[in-house]
């Protein structure tokens, strides 16, 4: 008996049915689709991912299956290894085509696809893959990406297939459960919730309402949880892209600019960042092991030793400074902070702590609902200062506190251990006498800890290491190499002091948390 031909369209992280070319030409063919997502186990042993990224997705694919079966054909959901489940399949069907997007993901997801590839020319099977976002395949350079990207940008959305062909019989396969054991330990803390419709519903919060002061308000801890979009996410796993979040703000540009709630000043900031998002990812597109290898050969190494107490103490937020644990017990419970506070902790953790960029980077991956990996192993190497083409910043977690939080309300919010005392030593509770300690009921080193180290002098300490391996011969050689294939091409106008102020603060800080 002659087995059915069909048409494969595999999700990966574009968990939607609009702006979705891979399915709407699929869609066009004469033949059946069948729309699978495929959950894969060895994905989720990496150390990089969490429950909580699976709460976001358990969500996204239940509405996926929603919108596909609208259409006449559920999400289809297959769990195991990816040539084994299309090898299955082919058992069963006659694959005429697999459609799906590129993916510029995980090194472990980089090597699935290699051997997908690999598979379907063995089995004379079509992989049709096309471009997502602005990241361009096989780039030689950085010199005219900017032009595709924008072009890119502008073409027409795709809209979402009014039909899809059905298979007929086969078995659609479960969505497991959030609390599912494959997925890691059991997430007590809370997730933002995944799906297209709630993607919908906080772009257009954030355009009418949420978008008040979005410049000003972007590196406060507290403000900036309301007055940032909260996309990240959503953009993470493709339940809208990038595409259509840029169109759909120009396209009310002219309404919007009009209302005190979203400014053109704030539009701009918010584009700036959306294209700092295309930037970065494309940098671990052009170079694939910025996952676990410096950017920079000559750092690699330099932070081999991790001191395991200065590590445990980062995670739980038990550093002695009051506005770094803030910063991580808020993201631990929230799994979102705002993109100074990233900044913050990655700083404080690399320089400060001398701890290795990829241990810290892990961790930090299973907190984030919004971990994209295009942007975080890049960020994680550039705020640890061992990209060789960016400018080395060293935050002083005293002045970050006093600048962002100047009254400690945030500091009070997650350190309740410090609720009692005063402003005046809110960022510094150590320098407190001891009458006053006992007072204000946070006696230093019983009920919070002294701070782990002296930042002043590991600052200067790092400043050193740093500056010794700059001195290396070849240093800046290699540094415009990586410059040339990497670096942005954008060039600020030292003039025009406003575009100037805009670039520099809208500069992104892991998975686009604006």
């Amino acid at each position: 008996m002659r087995k059915k031909a069909i048409e494969i369209v595999w999700f990966k992280r574009d968990l939607r049915v609009f702006d979705h070319e891979p399915l709407f030409e699929a869609s066009l063919t004469e033949y059946p689709v069948l729309p699978l997502y495929i959950i894969e186990p060895g994905l989720w042993r990496q150390p990089y991912m969490s429950r909580r990224h699976w709460c976001f997705l358990n969500d996204c694919l239940i509405d996926l299956r929603k919108e596909c079966r609208a259409r006449g054909q559920p999400l289809v959901i297959r769990i195991g290894d990816t040539v084994n489940i299309f090898q299955e399949l082919k058992l069963n069907f006659e694959i005429n085509n697999i459609w799906a997007h590129q993916e510029t993901s995980d090194k472990w997801s980089f090597h699935r696809d290699t051997e997908v590839r690999k598979w379907c020319k063995e089995k004379n099977i079509r992989l049709i893959e096309y471009p997502s976002n602005g990241v361009v395949r096989g780039l030689q350079n950085r010199n005219n990406w900017k032009k595709i990207r924008e072009s890119r940008f502008k073409k027409t959305l795709i809209p979402a297939p009014q039909k899809l062909k059905n298979l007929g019989r086969i078995v659609v396969g479960e969505i497991p459960k959030k609390g599912d054991k494959m997925f890691g330990c059991s997430l007590n803390q809370s997730a933002q919730i995944g799906g297209r419709g709630e993607a919908l519903k906080t772009m257009e919060s954030f355009a009418l309402s949420k978008g008040t002061n979005y410049i000003k308000n972007i590196c406060s801890p507290l403000k900036s949880e309301k007055s940032c979009s909260r996309l990240s996410p959503h953009l993470t796993w493709g339940t809208i892209s990038v595409r259509e979040t840029i169109q759909f703000f120009f396209k009310h540009k002219n309404n919007l600019s009009c209302k005190p709630t979203f400014r053109k000043l704030d539009l701009k900031a918010f584009y700036s960042r959306l294209a700092w998002r295309c930037h970065f990812i494309q940098k671990l597109e052009d170079m694939p092991d910025l996952e676990n290898t410096c950017m920079h050969p000559h750092y690699d190494g330099i932070r081999s030793t991790n001191d395991p107490k200065k590590l445990n103490a980062w995670k739980m937020g038990k550093t002695g400074y009051p506005y770094v644990d803030a910063c991580m017990r808020s993201l631990i419970e929230t799994g979102w902070i705002n993109f100074r506070a990233r900044a913050t902790l990655v700083s404080f953790a690399s320089y400060h702590l001398w701890l290795d960029w990829k241990k810290t980077g892990y961790f930090l991956a299973q907190l984030f609902t919004d971990f994209e990996p295009g942007i975080h192993f890049p960020q994680m190497q550039m705020q640890s200062g061992v990209t060789g083409i960016n400018t080395t910043r060293i935050y002083n977690p005293i002045k970050q506190s006093i600048d962002n939080d100047v009254n400690g309300i945030f500091i009070r919010k997650w350190l309740p251990e410090l609720k009692n005392v005063p402003v005046t030593y809110i960022h510094e509770p150590w320098l407190q006498d001891q009458v006053s300690q006992k007072k204000n009921g946070c006696i230093i080193g019983i009920h919070y800890p002294a701070p782990i180290i002296n930042h002043i002098t590991e600052y200067k300490n790092a400043k050193n290491r740093l500056s010794l391996i700059k001195k290396d011969s070849d240093y800046r050689s290699i540094s415009k190499t990586i410059y040339d294939s990497l670096g942005s091409r954008k060039k600020l106008k030292p003039k025009n002091h406003v575009k100037e102020k805009i670039a520099k603060k809208n500069q992104l800080f892991f998975d686009f948390s604006g």
